[in-house]
């Protein structure tokens, strides 16, 4: 019953809208890609919500050298946010509990490999939005815009992802491009860009 309540508030409210297949997605939009993610995730709204049990990755790893995106709590319950490797497993939830992901997760907790690195003290709540900023040295959260004063560094992979994952009627907005944020990026920061390949 939780989970038919979880998907009428994440579909608006109507159930019987489809749920976008990867061909539908745009090739010229960061989204979250419904080619990978968990088994029990429902990603709608242009791949911008997602909501069920389980992480998805965007659709396209971070290339350029400052990038910012935005997560925006809809309705709370058990979730997290950040960055991740292609080689994480999705269905395996909390995210961070192994070396492919770096989370900030429900509780405040920052988490790598398992390890609690910092702890936000002032609650998370439906309606905040979380920034993320990623420079290939340093991963930084915001929260409404203010910093968190903790970075993480040595992040390492051929590519990383934005990754977001829920559980127990957690909902969350994903927002990846500049025209769409709540907050303005920092300074040189700019919304995650596709890489053009020139034939």
């Amino acid at each position: 019953m939780d989970y038919l309540f979880c998907l009428n508030r994440c579909f608006g409210m109507s159930a019987r809208k489809p749920v976008m297949s990867h061909f539908e997605q745009s090739l010229n939009e960061v989204s979250l890609d419904t080619s990978s993610m968990g088994n029990d995730v429902v990603v709608i709204k242009r791949g911008r919500r997602i909501c069920g049990k389980g992480g998805a990755l965007s659709n396209f790893p971070i290339v350029q050298n400052k990038a910012y995106f935005e997560a925006k709590i809809q309705q709370t319950g058990i979730w997290g946010v950040g960055l991740s490797t292609n080689n994480v497993d999705l269905n395996l939830i909390p995210l961070g509990t192994d070396s492919q992901c770096w989370v900030l997760r429900h509780d405040g907790k920052i988490v790598h490999n398992n390890e609690v690195l910092h702890e936000i003290t002032d609650p998370i709540q439906e309606g905040d939005v979380i920034g993320i900023t990623f420079d290939h040295v340093q991963l930084k959260f915001y929260i409404n815009n203010k910093i968190v004063d903790f970075e993480l560094r040595n992040i390492r992979g051929s590519d990383i992802y934005p990754v977001v994952y829920v559980n127990n009627g957690a909902i969350i907005d994903m927002v990846f491009t500049n025209n769409s944020f709540t907050y303005k990026p920092p300074p040189s920061y700019d919304g995650i860009l596709i890489e053009k390949i020139l034939l």
